[in-house]
């Protein structure tokens, strides 16, 4: 199928999503949004304006959940990833595991959180906004999920961190030539001959069409949520920062003292790493140990770059492992062991 026939099948749907009177002014999309335990706070971020921040915020009944901060990735990522994660970790304890306090913030120039105008809003700026709005909502002690960036700046708050992208660095470098053999051998795996080829035609088509209308974006994000997966949409076109706040990441993320795949091994924070076969990054799983004190490692047959959406049963049972009892981060955080 070519992209026109591709796009043109996946936009109808979402043309008639749009608000309209015969769905009383708010689209299908707009009222499952509206369901979610949605606040929006002020969050003061050093040498920047104050930035509006959207977040959903899924509270246990359990007394002693642990507190869970889940931060999307970069373009096509959102809040929604989360969405299908929320019964399954708020009420875990129904399963006899581990309970948690789900927190969810659209980053900054994402979603339904504000624009920042300034330049050189990177990394650092985006781990001082999940932190603060942590402290805010009361979490001095958290584990984080799908970035390890806070690890660095804020290691005494941040006990745990799962990973669902794992770029890390080589063990040693002992024998370099077996070094960059083993690289290679894997970047070039990501695809295959065909894939390869597929792709560019793809990217080429898929970027122009991005640029001028709705379904420009549309196209792009099909070619991800597509390729990145193993077998979401007109929330960045009304985001309140606009669709092309976002890429700004790319951009701000190679930059500053944290850059977005920094190799640095953060000591203190236990670290669990979950590999899927179409993740768009396949590094040796052994190299996952130069990140930090690894505690949980599972590899999964299926899923690729977003797990969570794609796969959350997997993600969620990663983390009962992980944080519940006999887990190697079970009762990292101060008075949360995830138990009543």
């Amino acid at each position: 199928m070519n992209l026109r026939v591709l796009v043109g099948t996946t936009a109808r749907p979402w043309a008639t999503c749009i608000d309209s009177p015969s769905t009383g002014g708010q689209s299908t999309a707009g009222r499952s949004i509206n369901k979610l335990p949605n606040f929006i706070t002020s969050i003061s971020v050093e040498g920047f304006d104050p930035v509006d921040v959207h977040l959903v915020h899924r509270k246990s009944s359990a007394k002693h959940a642990i507190p869970l901060v889940f931060v999307h990735g970069c373009g096509p990522g959102s809040f929604l990833e989360v969405t299908k994660l929320l019964p399954l970790l708020s009420d875990a304890e129904k399963d006899n595991g581990p309970a948690f306090h789900i927190v969810a913030p659209s980053l900054p120039n994402f979603g339904f959180s504000s624009v920042v105008k300034r330049p050189g809003f990177g990394m650092k700026q985006y781990a001082e906004t999940c932190h603060k709005l942590m402290l805010a909502l009361g979490y001095e002690q958290y584990g984080f999920l799908i970035t390890r960036v806070m690890g660095q700046p804020y290691p005494s708050h941040l006990t745990a961190s799962h990973i669902n992208m794992v770029v890390s660095p080589p063990p040693s470098w002992k024998s370099p030539f077996s070094f960059v053999t083993m690289l290679t051998r894997y970047m070039l795996g990501m695809y295959s001959a065909a894939e390869k080829a597929g792709l560019e035609a793809f990217q080429k088509n898929g970027m122009g069409y991005y640029a001028v209308y709705p379904v420009g974006l549309l196209a792009w994000m099909y070619e991800k949520l597509h390729g990145w997966t193993d077998n979401y949409d007109c929330l960045y076109w009304f985001s309140t920062a606009g669709p092309a706040a976002s890429v700004r990441i790319y951009y701000e993320s190679q930059k500053g003292e944290f850059p977005a795949f920094g190799s640095k091994y953060v000591p203190g924070v236990k670290l669990g790493l979950a590999y899927f076969p179409k993740e768009i990054c396949r590094l040796p799983k052994t190299w996952g140990s130069g990140m930090g004190e690894v505690v949980c490692a599972r590899e999964h047959d299926r899923g690729g770059h977003f797990a969570a959406w794609e796969l959350p049963g997997s993600i969620a049972g990663d983390l009962r492992i992980m944080f519940g009892k006999g887990g190697g981060a079970y009762g990292v955080v101060e008075g949360a062991s995830g138990y009543d």
